[in-house]
């Protein structure tokens, strides 16, 4: 039930009055270098949410409603907006609605005139979802001018938000989706949200100069074309910039919505949360055989290699195998039931708009990592193959193909609409960062496809290549990882699977890897480490070949992403390695630690 009217005119003007005896953000007079934080701060704590039926904020099951934003007076590609858009992208607007749909409406009292109208599509449209659906509404500003409107009585969920600047825009929509608190009812923080440096301690100046420097010394080298960095303290992003262009061209800047083909940070953001969540759920024997899972490979050297082994790389694998090239005879023609120049029944996949493989083509895929021998000696040796053959496992335990069970089961619900594969059919090309000009197999420049061939041909869509999102979807799966598996007020795998997947399997015989994730070296040695000397040996993350990478410390609650296309225009370009450009950057952070 909502409260009575009156009652909320009461509480509401109680709050005005309270809140005008106190000076405004904006003209606080801040000296100290935490001037930005206090600021940060003094505007969340003015906000203060007047009604909460049933606790709708902060809002949860991202995945079951149906979201729309609309505003007025806030400008278009207002703030209010895109930082609602961070957590959940707005779906088409509709001319009908049901239970599942809510409406988060701002409006800016200070751009009306008092007793001005609202337009009338407007108030219909709130009337109609307060009946049907949910209605968020954030007023900004005079809280006198827009009180008598009916939609401030019919509102679910009610914030006043006493100015329309740009800070304020960005907390109230916080607030909404719980990166924040607000003052008033009851809400949390169960999401990333969005600070300055200084407030989670951090000096922002100088993280800021240092981690410019090293990306820029990178592209002046030639070690990528551009790149960005994102990092998150404390449950806060607190930094997120861009550099460069996506090609040597100039033409594309570095966009923070862009989407980077992951490679082998697939491993540990498809396959792998999939793995936890079953081995939580007791779904998934770690030491049991491969045989157990994947009966095909009961014959094989292979069967009675336990998943924990395989998952550390301690398996006996070969690191990988060129499956294109095995496709091909010694004049160069391509083997028979491998690929075609065309599309065809019997030839569906397709690699390029000349390139297409043969519908079953995945099985001497299976075979070949079934009959390919193990290394003699044991021991860390870092290999794709098993992460190849992880799709089936969780195929076998779910009864779900891999795609639509990780959206189901993680992406979706988390907010990260962006992670997918294959995105060529979701999102725009522009969006999507180039990788290789690839002159040897599929002869094109790789965009919005898959730059690791063998997750081509299975597809696109691999447990060890293949997966495409941005920096601001990553940092939410990641933070789940380092919430112990909650995020959003959902938990997702159990806290004990996260610590068993993220602690170091095999010290003892000199493996530093968790289970699919990295981790710091036993003894660190500045010439072998792409991670920065004071990660703690609690923190795991990974790299990608394409040049992307994250890493998450528990210790501090650190996540620190980097992304770039060094392997534009081809894989020789290796600066990212030989400047130490990754742990580098990740020392700028914990060095402005204060």
């Amino acid at each position: 039930m909502k409260r009575p009217y009156f009652l909320c005119i009461l509480i509401f003007c109680c709050a005005t009055d309270r809140l005008a005896s106190q000076p405004a953000p904006d003209q606080r007079v801040l000296s100290s270098q935490n001037a930005e934080a206090d600021a940060w701060e003094a505007a969340r704590q003015s906000i203060v949410l007047l009604r909460n039926e049933g606790e709708l904020l902060p809002l949860k099951k991202l995945d079951e409603h149906v979201f729309s934003w609309w505003s007025v007076g806030l400008g278009q590609q207002n703030v209010f907006e895109k930082t609602l858009n961070k957590y959940r992208p707005a779906s088409p607007q509709r001319k009908f609605y049901d239970e599942k749909d809510i409406l988060v409406m701002g409006i800016n009292a200070d751009s009306l005139q008092p007793n001005s109208p609202i337009p009338l599509a407007l108030e219909q449209r709130a009337k109609f979802m307060a009946e049907k659906g949910s209605l968020v509404l954030a007023i900004f500003g005079n809280s006198l001018i827009v009180k008598d409107l009916p939609m401030f009585s019919l509102a679910d969920a009610l914030l006043f938000v006493p100015s329309a600047d740009s800070l304020s825009q960005s907390l109230a929509a916080q607030v909404i989706f719980g990166g924040c608190a607000a003052n008033g009812l009851s809400t949390s923080h169960i999401r990333l949200g969005y600070a300055p440096p200084s407030f989670v301690g951090l000096d922002g100046q100088l993280m800021a100069d240092s981690i410019r420097a090293i990306v820029e010394e990178g592209i002046r080298a030639q070690a990528f074309p551009g790149a960005q960095v994102l990092v998150a303290k404390d449950g806060m992003v607190v930094f997120h910039q861009t550099y460069g262009f996506q090609t040597y061209d100039s033409l594309q800047p570095v966009r923070p919505d862009g989407l980077y083909d992951f490679a082998s940070v697939t491993k540990v953001t498809s396959t792998l949360p999939a793995l936890m969540r079953l081995y939580g759920e007791g779904k998934f024997d770690l030491d049991a055989p491969l045989k157990t899972y994947l009966p095909f490979f009961k014959k094989s050297d292979k069967a009675d290699v336990t998943y924990r082994q395989f998952l550390a790389h301690n398996g006996r694998l070969k690191p990988s195998i060129v499956f294109w090239s095995q496709a091909k005879k010694e004049d160069g023609s391509w083997k028979r039931r491998s690929f075609r120049d065309h599309y065809s029944r019997r030839y569906p996949i397709h690699i390029t708009d000349s390139l297409f493989l043969f519908k079953k083509y995945k099985r001497q895929i299976y075979k070949g990592i079934r009959d390919l021998p193990l290394n003699q000696k044991s021991g860390y040796v870092y290999s794709d193959l098993s992460f190849i053959l992880y799709p089936k496992v969780v195929e076998k335990l779910t009864g779900e193909s891999l795609e639509p069970y990780l959206k189901e089961t993680f992406y979706r619900p988390l907010g990260a609409f962006t992670l997918t594969y294959n995105p060529l059919g979701r999102f725009s090309i522009v969006r999507i960062v180039p990788t290789e000009r690839d002159t040897f197999f599929r002869r094109k420049q790789i965009q919005g496809t898959v730059h690791d061939e063998t997750a081509a041909m299975l597809g696109g869509v691999s447990g060890h290549a293949g997966l495409f999102g941005t920096a601001g979807d990553l940092a939410k799966l990641v933070q789940m990882y380092l919430n112990g598996g909650e995020y959003g007020g959902e938990r997702f795998i159990s806290e004990a699977a996260v610590r068993e997947f993220t602690r170091c399997q095999y010290c003892p015989a000199d493996n530093r890897r968790g289970l699919g994730f990295d981790k710091p070296l036993i003894e660190y040695d500045a010439q072998k480490s792409y991670v920065a000397q004071s990660a703690s040996p609690e923190s795991f993350g990974h790299s990608g070949y394409t040049g992307t990478f994250f890493w998450a410390d528990p210790t501090y609650n650190l996540l620190v992403i980097f992304f770039s296309n060094r392997v534009y225009p081809d894989r020789s370009h290796t600066g990212i390695s030989d400047l130490n450009i990754r742990p580098r950057v990740q020392q700028a952070v914990y060095d402005a630690m204060r």
